[in-house]
């Protein structure tokens, strides 16, 4: 199992007596872009909460970047979701996540997330308040902010959910270029509704009845 970046074997996962997931198995080798597709309600975001060490699955085994546990998962992985994410702090606060950071590797961040020349207008630059929920800030730069946050982290394994659905054509496309330079060489699981945002380099899976089958 060791020569795989995610390890899903036989999971399965309940809530309130409700079965959500059941038996399902998933691999994917480092660098490798799993894009996982399905209506709303079939289990995606769970299975990327359980990839992302915030769920411990009922049965079966999980295994990601060579961790077991859901604590040490964790720092293996970084997550970018599809709704505001944000902590009414800083814009620095909200990239570095209270960790002690070089203002060279936060700006290589920005740059990477397309944040530099926004942030340099602002008055108060990487201190700018981002507002309760990150109202403060537009929907594609709070998804830059998160990115720059992944960045960062610079974790192995690269969760997506739904990162550009909710925005408008051109503030998502320059989300997806910074996403770009985000997955690149790591592996990436990203979860959607929308199979057309997932480019070439992806393999397809379905989510159905709680199981995955190839898309």
């Amino acid at each position: 199992m060791y020569q795989y970046a995610v390890y899903l074997e036989n999971i399965s996962f309940s809530y309130e007596n409700h079965v959500i997931i059941k038996n399902l198995s998933l691999r994917a080798r480092p660098g490798e872009h799993i894009g996982i597709v399905g209506d709303s309600g079939c289990g995606k975001s769970t299975i990327l909460k359980i990839l992302a060490g915030l769920y411990k699955p009922d049965s079966g085994t999980a295994v990601i970047a060579g961790e077991h546990s859901p604590e040490k998962i964790r720092k293996q992985v970084a997550l970018v979701m599809q709704n505001n994410s944000l902590f009414p702090m800083s814009i620095r606060d909200n990239i570095t996540c209270g960790h002690t950071i070089s203002d060279e590797i936060v700006w290589a961040a920005c740059q990477n997330a397309s944040l530099t020349k926004w942030i340099e207008n602002l008055p108060n630059g990487l201190d700018t308040n981002v507002g309760e929920r990150g109202n403060q800030v537009s929907g594609g730069q709070a998804q830059r902010i998160q990115i720059a946050r992944a960045l960062c982290k610079d974790a192995p394994v690269i969760l997506l959910d739904e990162p550009v659905s909710a925005l408008d054509q051109d503030t998502g496309h320059s989300v997806l270029d910074a996403l770009c330079k985000l997955t690149d060489g790591r592996t990436v699981i990203h979860v959607t509704h929308h199979q057309e945002t997932l480019d070439d380099s992806y393999t397809v899976y379905r989510m159905e009845g709680g199981k995955m089958v190839r898309g």
